[in-house]
């Protein structure tokens, strides 16, 4: 998913692109109303992340033009401004959701993915089966018996690239290289983390097995 940040404070910028992007975000960063303005209408971005006061053309006045002519994108406001009638007035012009700011980078992260899941289409073709597991590629959900869970942009990334190679070992070389791209260090225990992680919220009867010295591998049965 690709993400605009348009936020004048660089420190701030900076925060939101590495805790965005190191969620599995792409992530471009623009320092002023205009030039945000400028590149959320060129290009075909999944969000927008929306500061207002910004130098020049101001976060309200962004957000108007944006919405006016790309109104399938959603933008989530974050701002100083937590005044009641600030937040109206941006929900009023077409804002998807409002952080005051200051805010946990998890929640906003939570908030992106309820607005990119609402604009997914839903069809069974977004839907991914191997054996007991069914995955929802527009939802970011995985499905095993009743249980259903919403699954991190890496968790998501590493099954899905398991389900495609069902009953196959994966190696861990390899989910570093299709998953995180080989940004970690190979020494790393990310693979490990993310699986682990992936068996809490898939339960019990998580198909995920452990090949020793060799990967891993997602039983289809």
């Amino acid at each position: 998913m690709q993400i605009l940040v348009i936020e004048d404070e660089p420190r701030i910028l900076a925060f939101l692109a590495r805790g965005l992007e190191a969620e599995g975000f792409r992530v471009d960063g623009v320092g002023s109303g205009s030039a945000g303005l400028k590149r959320a209408l060129a290009q075909p971005y999944d969000a927008v992340v929306l500061d207002l006061l910004l130098p020049g053309l101001d976060g309200l006045s962004v957000l108007r033009e944006l919405h006016e002519q790309r109104p399938e994108v959603p933008v989530v406001i974050v701002s100083a401004r937590s005044d009641l009638p600030t937040k109206l007035r941006g929900f009023g012009l077409g804002a998807s959701d409002y952080l005051a700011k200051p805010f946990a980078l998890d929640e906003l992260v939570a908030r992106l993915r309820v607005q990119l899941r609402r604009r997914a289409p839903k069809s069974e073709e977004n839907l991914v089966r191997a054996g007991s597991l069914t995955l929802d590629l527009a939802r970011r959900q995985v499905r095993i018996g009743a249980l259903v869970a919403d699954l991190s942009d890496r968790e998501f990334r590493l099954l899905h690239h398991l389900i495609e190679h069902a009953g196959m070992v994966v190696s861990r070389e390899r989910l570093l290289s299709e998953v995180w791209g080989y940004h970690f260090d190979p020494g790393s225990n990310v693979v490990e983390v993310c699986v682990r992680r992936l068996r809490k919220k898939l339960g019990a009867d998580a198909p995920i097995e452990t090949v020793r010295h060799a990967g891993y591998r997602l039983h289809a049965a």
